[in-house]
Parts: structure tokens; C-alpha cells; sequence
């Protein structure tokens, strides 16, 4: 792997990420790769690609960027100056723009390779656990979102507009969170994925117990 230039991209996405107040900044982008790592090490992959998509896999967000195009040809006009190779950037933006929840609720989310199946859990499984319970409730808070409304019940998500549409803290469990589990991919993610989602459940449980 060409450290000088994983070097230049992490640097790319702290240059991004770093001021992010949304629960997607440097730290969540640390430890997906550092997770991603681990995955790749269980699986035949290309290991260049998916580090490198974990690193970038948020600098493009249409949640956490003003303009999302404008955001995937300045990372294309980027990776294109470090000498990354055509075929490199196609695999980097495919991973990115096909592992978001949001792109399956659309039904446009195309089918990923096993480098993007690898990023797709790292990310997913930082949405779980204690990391995905405190990134939620920040997530929540910073959006100005109620903590919880027994009378606003979950929904069941059946497009991207409708997941951007505000819902109370504790209803994202119910709508996104917990179903993160039965979507991960690969055998050492899914290991990790029960415990989080053991984890997940009694948070939960004893949260509706001490509200009542």
C-alpha cells in the first residue's frame, strides 16, 4: 500500500471532517477504519480501497455538505492529483455513494463490492452500541430533535426524504439503529454486531422503564 498517499487522503478527510459537530467527525472517521481494518484482515480484498473509502466515506454526506456534487468532483479532482489510478476513484466513489441507509431506502443503492461490503459494516457498526447510543442522542440534540414522545410512535422508513424528515431520539433506534444488525455483511462484523446490539436492546429497554 502507498502510505504517502493514504497519508494525503487522511488528511483530505480531517481537513472535511475535523470541525464536524454532528457525531461524524474525525473520531467516528478513526474508528471506522480502525474497524475496517479489522474486517479487511478477514477477508480476500483489495486493502488500498477500503481504507481509503473509510476515510472518505463522509467527506461527501448530503447531511453533512452544503453541495454533495460539488463535494464528489473537489474528492474526485483530489484523489486525481495524488496520482490515485481511474479505476481506484471509480471503486473509492462507488463504495461511497452505495453504502448509506438512506440510498436502500431509496431502492438506489447498487450492489456493493467486497471492499464496500467491509466499510459498510465498519460505519454501520459505529452507529451501534455505546459509540452508536451517544452518537445518536449528539446526532439528535445537535438537530434540535426531542429526546422521546410515547405518543410518536417509530415509523417504517420507506424513503430518503422520509429518514430526513425530523423524529424524536429514542423513535431512530426503532426506525434505523436496530435494524442495522441483520444488514452487516461479513462473518467478524456480525460477531461484533450481536454484542452492540445485546447492548442496544437493554439500553433501550431500561430507558422505556425509567421514562415510565
Amino acid at each position: 500500500m502507498d502510505n504517502q498517499k493514504m497519508t494525503a487522503i487522511k488528511r483530505f478527510s480531517q481537513s472535511i471532517m475535523e470541525k464536524d459537530q454532528t457525531g461524524h467527525g474525525m473520531d467516528h472517521i478513526n474508528r471506522v477504519v480502525r474497524l475496517a481494518d479489522k474486517i479487511a484482515e478477514t477477508e480476500a480484498c483489495d486493502y488500498f480501497i477500503v481504507k481509503a473509502a473509510a476515510y472518505l466515506h463522509d467527506t461527501v454526506d448530503d447531511k453533512l455538505v452544503s453541495d454533495s456534487d460539488q463535494a464528489f468532483q473537489q474528492l474526485e479532482e483530489f484523489l486525481q492529483e495524488i496520482k490515485i489510478s481511474n479505476i481506484q476513484i471509480q471503486q473509492i466513489i462507488h463504495i461511497i455513494k452505495n453504502i448509506s441507509f438512506s440510498q436502500e431506502l431509496n431502492g438506489t443503492a447498487e450492489k456493493l463490492t467486497i471492499e464496500g461490503q467491509i466499510v459498510q459494516d465498519a460505519d454501520r457498526l459505529d452507529a451501534m452500541g455505546a459509540i452508536g447510543i451517544t452518537r445518536t442522542i449528539y446526532y439528535g440534540a445537535r438537530k434540535g430533535n426531542q429526546i422521546y414522545d410515547p405518543k410518536i410512535k417509530p415509523r417504517t422508513l420507506q424513503s430518503k426524504t422520509e429518514y430526513r424528515e425530523e423524529s424524536t431520539i429514542i423513535n431512530h433506534f426503532y426506525e434505523k439503529i436496530l435494524l442495522l444488525n441483520d444488514s452487516l455483511n461479513t462473518d467478524y462484523a456480525k460477531t461484533l454486531g450481536q454484542k452492540r446490539q445485546k447492548f442496544l436492546e437493554s439500553f433501550l429497554t431500561e430507558f422505556l422503564e425509567e421514562w415510565a
